[in-house]
């Protein structure tokens, strides 16, 4: 065991995500989205995290990973279909965790566009996430040196 790691986080987990370098991007998916053979088609890490929701997973990755603040969106959700507008119960969970952690909102991908930038993802979270729309991707940014 290890002090101030969320214990959802694997070891699997926390390698992938310490393997992550600045701008790479991560896919936290419910257990819906096609993780496998979308981490199959664009070589991504693939780490299953069955134990926990999306918004959970959320706020684990939150705490050990930064966001990218050289761009304009380091986070990004997926859009429901047919109604670009509506906010899914996970969507409006996802959004309150960037708030608490002081991160931007997230901007939202149609649904295909989300599946496409999730293809070139360095790491795959798969969630036991059930409810429809508990997918984000993040932008890893970077820890300031302490160096002058």
């Amino acid at each position: 065991m290890l002090k101030n790691i969320p214990q959802l986080l694997t070891p699997d987990a926390l390698h992938a995500l310490a393997s992550m370098g600045h701008g790479d991007d991560v896919a936290i998916v419910d257990a819906n989205f096609p993780a496998a053979g979308t981490a199959g088609k664009g070589g991504a890490r693939l780490v299953h995290l069955a134990g926990a929701n999306a918004t959970q997973a959320l706020k684990a990755v939150l705490q050990v990973l930064p966001l990218d603040d050289f761009v304009p969106q380091a986070a990004w959700t997926m859009q429901v279909v047919g109604d670009a507008d509506a906010i899914p119960e996970p969507v409006a969970e996802f959004a309150a965790a960037l708030q608490a952690a002081g991160e931007a909102p997230a901007a939202t991908l149609e649904r295909f566009d989300f599946y496409q930038r999730a293809q070139s993802a360095f790491l795959i979270l798969r969630t036991g996430e059930t409810r429809k729309y508990g997918n984000i991707l993040l932008r890893k940014g970077v820890i300031a040196s302490d160096a002058a």
